[in-house]
């Protein structure tokens, strides 16, 4: 096995032999009893004569690859959400064509699940926004996904959390929205350790009060609500509103820190899945969710265990810059030829993470070819002056 020096926490360089890859298979090896999603990444253009701070420029031949890649593996999508920069670098225009190519690409194979972000972003922030004016923009991108014929995941939108004054100002958007949906969606509450903009989302800071903000909605709407996707990194407090949820509407976990012992549930409720960390680890997740239909707890947890710690660094604090752990695990892993981002953001994670990162995933077996992985990460390291 390769050996390749990496820095360590006290800033010294140490040689490090890597593991080998676990056998993880290329396809499903057979069906899952939960619905699972990743939340997928995009590949930026390298090439492209633009402003990444400003311009957005996709490779979308890779781009759309990788979400073959996350089909094979029997993973729906969850198409144009924050894990693809969206608010961060990836703006609206630019999502709408993602979710166009990303539609027509599912058309090709039977049974690819895909669900589609629609929130407020093209929204301008200026004072002054309304209520109206947030019903507008979502119903905007709405109708343009579904006349694309996408189902809707309903983002968290900035706008209503700066504009809401009051918890009954959500129960008028998302009532409003709700009712004009063609097809049940899946709302997503977004926390604010994702996104600070957030922070009072459903119209308090105390998230178990917001609750019940939030279930008086779906409970008002369930006939439109095919989940929730609740992104709290907070176990208790998921399993606390799976508990609450009507009994048709989904728990979708959200949690990238404890998304094992709630997709296996409790042995009377269990989560299903929309997990950004499903985009780097979709190997394992795809084996993990077939011995789990096939009553392998054990198991299931076997194979998941060892990712955990990986996610856990991938979406520490501050967690809105884990998209750049799970861009660089597509580079280490062939998916991409670089590791450049929308927005520039693969400078958002320091030296220290990135190997930190990489000696996590290769303690899971998810490097599967470990010569590219330490060819590619001894070029990162060099241009940062790592010499090994």
């Amino acid at each position: 096995m390769p050996t390749i020096k990496l820095p360590t926490a006290i800033g010294h360089l140490a040689e490090y032999r890597m593991g080998a890859p676990r056998p993880f298979p290329e396809k499903a090896a057979g069906p899952f009893d939960r619905v699972a999603l990743a939340a997928a990444h995009v590949v930026a253009d390298p090439l492209a004569d633009v402003d990444p701070w400003l311009e957005v420029a996709i490779d979308w031949e890779r781009t759309i690859a990788f979400r073959e890649h996350l089909w094979d593996l029997g993973l729906g999508v969850a198409e144009a959400m924050d894990t693809a920069q969206r608010g961060m670098g990836l703006d609206w225009n630019a999502s709408r064509e993602l979710i166009r190519r990303s539609l027509e690409a599912a058309q090709g194979r039977p049974g690819a699940l895909i669900f589609c972000g629609a929130g407020t972003d093209h929204l301008a922030p200026v004072h002054g926004l309304t209520i109206d004016d947030v019903i507008r923009a979502y119903e905007e991108q709405i109708s343009a996904i579904e006349r694309l014929g996408g189902r809707i995941v309903l983002m968290a939108s900035r706008a209503l959390a700066a504009c809401a004054r009051s918890p009954d100002d959500y129960v008028t958007v998302y009532d409003r929205i709700l009712s004009g949906l063609r097809e049940p969606c899946i709302i997503h509450w977004l926390g604010e350790m994702f996104d600070p903009a957030l922070e009072g989302y459903f119209g308090s800071r105390d998230h178990v009060a917001a609750m019940d903000v939030c279930i008086g909605i779906i409970e008002g709407n369930a006939a439109k609500v095919d989940g929730i996707k609740l992104s709290l990194l907070d176990q208790d407090k998921e399993v606390r509103l799976r508990a609450r949820l009507p009994a048709a509407v989904r728990m979708y976990t959200g949690d990238d820190f404890n998304y094992a012992e709630l997709i296996a549930g409790d042995g009377t409720l269990h989560s299903d899945a929309l997990l950004g960390i499903f985009d780097p680890i979709a190997p394992a997740a795809s084996a993990a969710l077939s011995t789990l239909a096939q009553g392998r707890t054990a198991a299931f947890h076997e194979i998941l265990a060892p990712t955990v710690p990986l996610s856990r660094h991938i979406f520490k604090a501050p967690t809105r810059f884990y998209k750049t752990g799970v861009v660089f695990m597509a580079y280490l892993n062939g998916h991409q030829d670089h590791f450049t981002m929308v927005g520039g953001q693969e400078s958002a994670r320091s030296t220290l993470h990135l190997a930190e990162l990489f000696r996590l995933a290769d303690a899971a077996g998810l490097l599967r070819d470990p010569d590219l992985a330490a060819a590619r990460m001894r070029k990162v390291m060099a241009v940062h002056g790592v010499q090994g």
